[in-house]
């Protein structure tokens, strides 16, 4: 995440990767105050054995896609709803990358951080059967927890 204050955003995305069971880790790498940690990040995470980035960021959001130009894995971002404009500009910052790095962008806020752990989760599933086993579960819980009438 590109600063602290994320935390309470990307917790979720922990939080969804720590109920799967899926290994991770959680880093404060600001694109715009620690340029030299996220360049070390970025291009030292495929040799350090990570499959997929999940990064989020608040404000000019640029964490996601500087990131991504550094390394061939999957980044997914997840815009952090800022105070000025709720979230648009780093849904903005997010999404709108140029044609050849992708970033693939989640929604503002929790929502998105939820599903990017469940989306990185679906990418390293197609490579472990026993991941996939727990997704289809989390999957059926879910489905199972929506009552059929509103009362």
């Amino acid at each position: 995440m590109g600063s602290r204050s994320d935390w309470e955003t990307m917790r979720h995305a922990a939080e969804t990767l720590e109920k799967l069971g899926v290994l991770h880790e959680t880093r404060v790498v600001s694109a715009h105050r620690t340029p030299d940690r996220l360049v070390a990040y970025a291009k030292g995470a495929a040799g350090r054995g990570l499959k997929v980035i999940i990064a989020g960021a608040g404000g000019a959001a640029h964490l996601p896609g500087m990131a991504a130009s550094m390394t061939v894995l999957p980044v997914l971002g997840v815009p952090v709803e800022s105070h000025a404009l709720k979230g648009m500009d780093s849904l903005l910052s997010i999404v709108q990358m140029p044609a050849g790095i992708p970033v693939g962008t989640l929604a503002i806020g929790r929502a998105g951080a939820v599903n990017a752990g469940l989306l990185a989760a679906a990418i390293l599933a197609t490579a472990d059967p026993a991941l996939a086993t727990r997704l289809d579960a989390w999957r059926a819980a879910q489905t199972d927890s929506v009552p059929d009438a509103p009362a």
